[in-house]
């Protein structure tokens, strides 16, 4: 009996797991990998200690990032390549208050969220906070 209960709860516990539902697959941008480090102290990323103060990074992922406090402690970190458009087709995003706009169809992207009124949302990557430098990878 015992081993049929915990097959029971290895099988629920294997089937409850998620990847939270959210898929990076875009078919548009390539996958880079990124893996980089922002020292919220040095002047560049010194917004990066503010919630709602969008940073542009240049020279990581397809076309640079855009990173945004979101909270005490979280950020969230997007390509700054236009998701439905062919990698470079266009300009990098322009960060437009709390959104980031696509320079070829002028579209519209949330930080907070990445969602637009198009098929693709931004491109997001991991980011984690250990002191005053901010991880950011895939």
């Amino acid at each position: 009996m015992k081993k049929i209960w915990l097959l029971t709860l290895f099988v629920s516990v294997l089937f409850s797991c998620s990847d939270s539902g959210k898929s990076n697959k875009n078919p548009n941008l390539p996958n880079y990998s990124v893996n980089a480090y922002l020292d919220t102290n040095l002047p560049l990323y010194s917004n990066l200690k503010f919630i709602s103060n969008p940073v542009f990074v240049p020279n990581f992922g397809a076309q640079g990032l855009i990173v945004i406090k979101t909270g005490e402690g979280t950020y969230n970190a997007f390509d700054a390549a236009c998701p439905n458009e062919a990698a470079n087709a266009c300009a990098p995003l322009k960060i437009d208050g709390l959104n980031a706009v696509c320079s070829c169809d002028k579209s519209a992207y949330n930080l907070f969220s990445g969602l637009g009124n198009k098929e693709y949302p931004l491109k997001q990557y991991r980011a984690q906070l250990t002191g005053t430098v901010l991880h950011i990878y895939n």
